[in-house]
């Protein structure tokens, strides 16, 4: 008599997929050590993959190149992990639009910079440093220019909805006074060069930023 069939086990696909989606966060986690510790140019593939326990092919196939895997890594710090997801559908940045009092949106903006910047701040140095010498870094940093000033004017076309900003202020003029302040060069200006601290750094940012796009309320 034969012996019965025995049925085939289905196949796991969703831990599979949690099992490269743990990989790949591995991967990233080694990049971001090693970039902020000798620099783009010094960091090879080969380093990464053994600060993350995993073989070369594992790195290249994720990513294809370090170029790659450092617009990966960008993403991946920015977004929170959501990589896929655009900034301006995360949870920090709707609440900021989603405020009503124009002083308390300021306020929330210098808390999400302070937040932001003491995360992703050393990335972000070790982005405009390779930018020069690597294209396809150079054009992340552009784009990253041109997302930020973007997300920055969205806040102030939310103020400006609100009639909240200063006379004679238009949105272009205010959009680019909000993109200096929370610039991260800003950032590494006072709180790397002079010492700030980053609760300094963000009520600096909130004072500031209230005195230069909205306007003041009528004396009572």
């Amino acid at each position: 008599m034969p012996e019965p069939v025995k049925p085939k086990r289905r196949y796991d696909s969703s831990r599979r997929r949690a099992q490269a989606a743990a990989t790949r966060t591995d991967i990233l986690d080694a990049a971001q050590r090693l970039f902020e510790r000798s620099g783009y140019a010094s960091t090879t593939m080969e380093a990464i993959a053994g600060e993350a326990g995993v073989a070369l092919k594992t790195v290249y196939v994720a990513f294809e190149t370090k170029s790659g895997l450092l617009r990966a890594l960008w993403n991946h710090l920015l977004r929170e992990g959501r990589d896929e997801i655009p900034v301006a559908q995360l949870d920090r940045y709707r609440a900021v639009l989603a405020e009503p009092d124009p002083a308390r949106q300021l306020e929330m903006t210098a808390r999400t910079s302070r937040t932001v910047k003491e995360g992703i701040g050393a990335v972000f140095e070790v982005i405009r440093s390779a930018a020069p010498i690597d294209p396809d870094i150079g054009a992340l940093w552009s784009r990253i220019q041109t997302e930020f000033h973007a997300n920055q004017r969205v806040v102030v076309e939310s103020l400006a909805a609100k009639d909240a900003l200063r006379p004679g202020l238009g949105v272009d003029r205010a959009t680019d006074i909000l993109w200096t302040l929370n610039h991260p060069d800003v950032w590494h200006l006072l709180v790397d060069e002079r010492g700030w601290t980053p609760a300094e750094y963000e009520r600096w940012f909130a004072e500031t930023a209230s005195a230069q796009l909205l306007r003041r309320a009528p004396a009572a």
